[in-house]
């Protein structure tokens, strides 16, 4: 199946992202640089996803796993552990939920459970994840990371960012093609903050529309990064201000969807700025 007019398979859903389409975070890691494992305890992450919910987001994207800089990697037993009991109360919910994972094994379970969207921090630069996700329908984020977690920020890119960001998307879209998945499941993130200096993350912004291959959807995640402390001086709790601004640039640039912490300020924020710019 092939859709038109801005909208892509997502698992149980078809997401039109004609208008800002608002990932919501849902950190259950003990580590998390934005939030400090707040969320951490099951009965904790379920109540902060009924509040998104509730303020009208419209995908959750759960991650077991921290991927801020100098994290270490988390056993796949582990992420699962944590995983689990989050995705299957989450399920009776009639929102599409997305898992924040880059392993092939820990992607086939929680598809198995009925996941309808796999953001890969990896950007499925391992065979074995695509032939994972394959089968499935569920949506495909593919982000682009200099490096790993641990290491990314000491491997900065040293070449023409935009250049590299969009000859990756072009080598793992046609690597898609190849292995006969669908585009209409792909998203592309030029992952702000993953291996990038302070002034690529602007330049990224700024270019997005010169990341777009293929005509595909673009995801940016930019909630409270670092770029944002270094113009406002705001540790990671109080970089609101900072992230709706980063965000409406970003989708006055081209993003389809906006990876967020704050739902209610998002999503009031982009109807304002819809408002004006759809003023006569």
């Amino acid at each position: 199946m092939s859709l038109s007019n801005k909208k892509i398979r997502s698992g149980r859903f078809i997401i039109d992202y004609s208008n800002p389409v608002v990932m919501g975070i849902l950190n259950i890691t003990p580590d998390s640089f934005s939030d400090a494992g707040k969320y951490y305890s099951y009965k904790k992450a379920i109540s902060h996803a009924e509040k998104m919910i509730e303020e009208g987001v419209d995908i959750i994207d759960i991650g077991a796993e921290s991927t801020r800089p100098g994290s270490l990697p988390v056993p796949k037993d582990e992420e699962l552990k944590r995983l689990l009991p989050v995705i299957r109360c989450l399920l009776k919910y009639d929102i599409p939920l997305s898992v924040d994972t880059y392993k092939p094994e820990v992607m086939q379970v929680v598809l198995d459970e009925g996941v309808d969207l796999i953001n890969d921090v990896y950007g499925f630069c391992s065979s074995k994840a695509m032939d994972v996700v394959s089968p499935y329908d569920c949506a495909l984020c593919v982000m682009h990371m200099k490096g790993v977690p641990f290491n990314m920020q000491d491997n900065i890119l040293n070449v023409d960012v935009v250049s590299n960001v969009y000859s990756f998307f072009n080598r793992i879209v046609n690597e898609f093609v190849s292995k006969r998945i669908s585009l209409d499941r792909v998203i592309l993130d030029p992952g702000i903050g993953f291996g990038k200096d302070f002034y690529q993350n602007l330049i990224l912004i700024k270019k997005l529309e010169n990341l777009r291959y293929s005509s595909l959807p673009i995801l940016v995640g930019l909630s409270r990064k670092s770029f944002i402390g270094s113009i406002t001086g705001r540790d990671p709790s109080d970089r609101l201000f900072g992230s709706i601004s980063a965000m409406l640039a970003s989708i006055a640039h081209g993003a389809n969807f906006v990876r967020v912490h704050d739902v209610a300020a998002t999503k009031e924020a982009i109807k304002v700025w819809q408002a004006i710019n759809q003023s006569s």
